[in-house]
């Protein structure tokens, strides 16, 4: 159950009261890819959680004294506690609730999925890079032959394995870490950079189809939507609500 205000919180703006019983509260931004990961887990896990969203080009004051670094995501418990940092929030709340284990019971097994995560957040950048750059009218067709031989190692990965997703035949915490780029490849303008690679393909494809995904994730047309006002440097937080 989610308990949603997707009103956004500026400067200026009165803090949200105490969190409610039996809730945890997620400062979030609804098109942060970061963000989406812990909201990933708490649809995942069926998690009760109320979401507030947070102006990040206009950060609330009380906001600030939450998170010292401004970014979301950020969790907070009723009794006060607050978390931030999307691996760590997700790894807390597979802990806390352990209902539904995300990560593998092996630890190492889950030291395995913590290394692909670190491997794979330093490909992020290459997603911004290229946009950003092609918008300025740079040549990027470097960066891109670079993006795609990063995707084709993570095909390697799942020919080797044999499995569906990157932890086994079911989804675990490593393919939800990862997933949000996948979702937004289109916005990119980068689905290209998937031909060559069928076994990644086929896991977009299935990821696409589990509930915790189509939960939280827009349309190509709503990404896109607001990634050029992003872009433009005025980003619509609000954009179709």
């Amino acid at each position: 159950k989610c308990s949603k205000r997707c009103f956004l919180y500026p400067s200026g703006s009165a803090a949200p009261g105490p969190v409610p019983k039996d809730y945890i509260r997620v400062y979030s931004m609804r098109f942060c890819p970061f963000a989406q990961r812990t909201r990933l887990v708490f649809k995942a896990k069926g998690i009760k959680h109320e979401i507030i969203n947070v102006h990040l080009a206009d950060k609330p004051e009380w906001y600030l004294k939450k998170n010292p670094f401004g970014i979301v995501l950020t969790l907070e418990t009723p009794a006060g506690e607050v978390i931030y940092e999307s691996p760590i929030t997700c790894e807390y709340l597979d802990e806390v609730y352990p209902e539904k284990k995300l990560f593998p019971s092996s630890p190492f097994a889950k030291a395995q999925q913590k290394m692909m995560l670190e491997h794979f957040s330093k490909r992020i950048g290459y997603f911004y890079r290229i946009s950003s750059g092609r918008k300025n009218g740079q040549d990027v067709s470097g960066l891109e032959a670079e993006l795609k031989e990063k995707l084709s190692k993570l095909n390697e990965d799942l020919v080797n394995k044999k499995t569906k997703f990157f932890g086994g035949d079911s989804i675990t915490m490593i393919d939800y870490m990862m997933w949000p780029w996948f979702e937004r490849l289109e916005t990119f303008e980068l689905q290209h950079c998937l031909d060559g690679t069928p076994e990644l393909k086929k896991w977009t494809e299935r990821m696409r189809e589990d509930p915790a995904v189509k939960a939280t994730m827009y349309s190509v047309d709503a990404h896109k939507a607001f990634y050029k006002t992003f872009l433009d440097g005025n980003p619509d937080f609000d954009y179709g609500l």
